[in-house]
């Protein structure tokens, strides 16, 4: 860990995160910030790539950090901008998922004990997980990439109008479930290891959590170069829904039907199926998906690591 002088923050916030909780926190974290002496550029873009690029010419006038209020998704707008540079990034959670904060050790409810964080300016340099589709486009994450059952339960509620917020991916869980099929994946791992299987899911990732806590990869460690697998082999919808709640502890790698490996850089096949990434769209499969070191700087509690 090391320490900077904090005296520039570029804020960004996604306005409709958390139901809107997110302007709030950010009122509340940027007032901490000027508290401190903290001089704040504030932006809120009109869309995610209005965001991306108005944090980008922010930042070549100068800045210290980004902080970022939200939910896990413009977590992610962020880092598509601040991967691979030397501009650290801080957090203050307002979403429904903060598994980016929770994975870091970050205050969920208090937008100024974040804000705080931020202003003592101890950073980790941390990995992020990068997705290459098939006509070269990348994109960054930071938590999980997910395939197949649960990105297929994702296309599906996205395609639903209603109901909002969570009953809705409920309700399109319950239909993929009355689908569930097993899928042909096709992984090759690093370059030399082959594997061809019938799986329902695979997740990929660079930290232990995604869907608000859910340790789908629960040793995943963001500073070791790598990606962790973790892959269910399983078509009966009872053992599938029983295995929901393990999944909530982590203990569910220890069942028959899950198996788990660890890579640098997977290419990944499965006809007709997409990646999400940090729950957001990435593309769809064939994918290169990769952990790539020290991509990231982290602003996080002194000693927290």
């Amino acid at each position: 860990m090391t320490r900077r002088e904090i005296a520039k923050v570029i804020a960004l916030t996604n306005p409709v995160s958390g139901h809107g909780a997110a302007i709030r926190a950010a009122q509340l974290a940027i007032a901490r910030l000027h508290h401190h002496g903290v001089e704040v550029v504030e932006i809120i873009g009109d869309d995610a790539q209005d965001a991306r690029y108005l944090v980008s010419a922010a930042l070549e006038k100068g800045a210290d950090a980004v902080m970022v209020t939200g939910g896990d998704g413009v977590v992610s707008n962020a880092l598509q901008v601040l991967a691979r540079t030397d501009v650290p990034m801080g957090i203050v959670a307002a979403g429904t998922g903060n598994d980016h904060a929770r994975e870091f050790g970050l205050p969920t409810k208090d937008p100024e004990a974040a804000a705080d964080i931020i202003v003592d300016g101890f950073t980790e340099t941390i990995d992020l997980g990068r997705i290459r589709d098939s006509e070269g486009a990348t994109k960054w994450f930071g938590t999980v990439a997910a395939t197949g059952f649960d990105s297929l339960v994702t296309d599906r509620a996205n395609r639903m109008r209603w109901p909002h917020g969570r009953l809705r991916y409920y309700l399109a869980m319950l239909a993929e479930l009355s689908q569930l099929r097993l899928l042909p994946f096709r992984m090759v791992l690093d370059g030399t290891r082959e594997m061809d299987a019938e799986i329902t899911l695979a997740a990929f990732g660079n930290t232990r959590s995604y869907g608000g806590g859910m340790l789908i990869c629960p040793h995943a460690d963001p500073t070791d170069g790598l990606l962790d697998i973790t892959m269910v082999h399983e078509a009966s919808r009872t053992k599938l829904v029983r295995l929901f709640p393990t999944v909530i502890k982590g203990t569910h790698i220890g069942l028959d039907e899950v198996s788990t490996t660890r890579a640098k850089s997977i290419h990944v096949e499965c006809p007709g199926i997409n990646v999400y990434a940090d729950g957001d769209f990435a593309c769809p499969l064939p994918a290169e998906i990769s952990a790539v070191a020290g991509a990231l700087r982290i602003l996080r509690p002194a000693g927290d690591q």
